[in-house]
């Protein structure tokens, strides 16, 4: 396993930050300086040292529920291999998120909380790492509560350079964590299988009013914190026209494999593009390309994922969306899968077809109702005689293919 009605992905935020980040909600008015605890004067105040508020600070927040219908009726009622929408017969909280931004005088921040399903599958790879006597361990109980929480600095003498640290939405791939900025209920398979979020720091050059450059370095590939001592290198070319569309081109490169592991440690090599066209006024086509290799002990290890998307108005407040999307890995004899795998071994291909219907009453809220069908080179769903009980056995994926109905509600402010 990191809009505005989905205004292009690479439109520039309000942090400049090229990734899977949220369109900044509606902005509220500042509300000048801190209040003293109690209402009475602090001393910062007395003395004229009291900080105002940000010059722009904007507070939003999302929830969304969804329900779904399995047409494997699984047994465990289990929709596998979907990430966020993965539970069958069921009225689900997916995700509740709070949201704060704020900039003035070159300092930015961001600072997104969240709670529900989502957010234990977000963090699902996080590595689980011991502590000790005066150091405290660390897993995805402890992060699970943040979806990202990053500062930064521009200065305006260095050509408005941005430098940020803290924990990002990653930047592969065009799809958001939030479902009313996807065309799309559920994400596609690249999505789930390409990193949720890194921890580390980045620079961000503007290069013209349309370009813009990016370097990173993290932790590594879903890692609050990291489990060896390597880092993960990054470099992103975004261009953003308002009207237009936008263009992602990135490298990514990182160690993810453990020291004592049968493939040993090589460097994982991702390369990704994404690019999104407003047609017409109302009429909008994205396409997203993703690919990488390892060569490690075990051989060449690789993989080609795929994805094109439309989206049409229809009217003032109904959108028709479609999606078709695949992914294929190919895995020396051996080796551990770096996607989908079922017991066993890896999964060698993935793919979707997806059609939804965007009803928005109120530009504050959305009804999504979707039908999806998933396909996989080998048995990766389940179905009415799926053998295991989960706890004391695994599931044993025994369908290739599995179709849902969905539908949703989200609602923002």
């Amino acid at each position: 396993m990191c809009r505005a009605l989905i205004s292009p992905v690479l439109g520039l935020l309000l942090m400049a930050q090229p990734s899977r980040a949220l369109d900044a909600p509606d902005p509220v008015t500042p509300t000048g300086a801190k209040p003293a605890p109690h209402g009475g004067s602090s001393a910062a105040e007395l003395t004229g040292e009291v900080e105002t508020a940000p010059a722009t600070f904007v507070l939003g927040g999302w929830a969304t529920a969804y329900g779904q219908w399995n047409f494997n009726r699984p047994v465990n009622g289990i929709t596998h291999a979907r990430g966020f929408d993965n539970r069958h017969a069921n009225l689900t909280l997916s995700e509740v998120a709070f949201d704060a931004q704020w900039l003035d005088q070159g300092l930015s921040g961001r600072i997104t909380l969240q709670a529900g399903a989502t957010s234990a599958t977000y963090y699902a790879s996080e590595p689980a790492l011991p502590g000790a006597a005066y150091a405290n361990g660390s897993d995805a109980q402890l992060w699970r509560w943040i979806q990202q929480a990053n500062v930064g600095y521009r200065a305006a003498s260095l050509r408005d350079l941005q430098v940020q640290a803290g924990l990002f939405l990653s930047p592969l791939g065009p799809e958001g964590m939030a479902v009313r900025d996807n065309w799309n209920l559920s994400r596609s398979n690249a999505f789930f299988g390409l990193p949720f979020y890194h921890t580390g720091a980045r620079a961000n050059l503007p290069l013209g009013s349309e370009w813009t450059a990016t370097v990173a370095a993290y932790n590594g590939w879903n890692s609050a914190v990291d489990k060896d001592v390597g880092k993960a290198l990054s470099a992103q070319l975004t261009w953003a026209r308002q009207g237009s569309g936008g263009l992602s081109l990135l490298y990514f490169g990182c160690n993810e494999r453990a020291a004592d592991s049968l493939e040993g440690q090589a460097w994982r090599h991702v390369f990704d593009a994404h690019l999104t066209w407003s047609a017409t006024p109302r009429l909008s086509l994205l396409a997203h390309l993703d690919a990488g290799w390892e060569q490690h002990a075990l051989g060449l290890h690789h993989w080609q994922a795929a994805a094109v998307y439309a989206r049409y108005q229809v009217a003032d407040t109904l959108y028709v969306a479609a999606r078709a999307d695949g992914l294929r890995e190919s895995a020396p004899s051996g080796a551990s899968a770096m996607f989908f795998a079922n017991g066993a071994g890896p999964v060698p291909s993935v793919a979707s077809a997806t059609a939804t219907l965007d009803f928005r009453p109120h530009h504050r809220v959305s009804f999504k109702l979707e039908g999806r069908h998933d396909r996989a080179g080998a048995p990766l769903y389940f179905g009415r005689e799926t053998l295991g009980d989960g706890w004391k056995t695994a599931y044993v994926a025994d369908r290739r293919s599995q179709s849902t109905a969905t539908v949703a509600m989200t609602s923002w402010f």
